[in-house]
């Protein structure tokens, strides 16, 4: 991962609303859910507002979307979302392997 794709990706999580669909969809797994339950989940958030924080989390590649019937199911693209954790602490502990890895211990 690049510099300026970490930055893409942080900036993205760098709103409180975002961060909270990014955080609810990791929370949901690989099945996501569809906008409709996005909105529920975050109090009602209107659609319009909810649509433009999904293209700029999928804009960063922390989401992916895909159609199912007549709905659009969104989910946490999990591989994005471990790389850039890896960018985060690739130079932890002193460069030794660190005990805890949460990111590998995720999907």
């Amino acid at each position: 991962m690049t510099s300026p794709d970490a930055v893409t990706r942080l900036a993205a999580l760098a709103q409180e609303t975002r961060l909270a669909i990014f955080r609810l969809l990791v929370q949901q797994g690989p099945e996501g859910l569809p906008v409709s339950r996005i909105s529920e989940g975050l109090d009602g958030l209107p659609g319009s507002t909810l649509s433009f924080h999904l293209k700029e989390l999928q804009y960063a590649g922390l989401v992916q979307s895909r159609q199912e019937g007549r709905f659009v199911i969104y989910t946490a693209h999990y591989p994005a979302m471990n790389e850039l954790i890896g960018f985060l602490t690739a130079n932890c502990c002193n460069g030794e392997a660190c005990e805890l890895n949460p990111a590998a211990a995720c999907c």
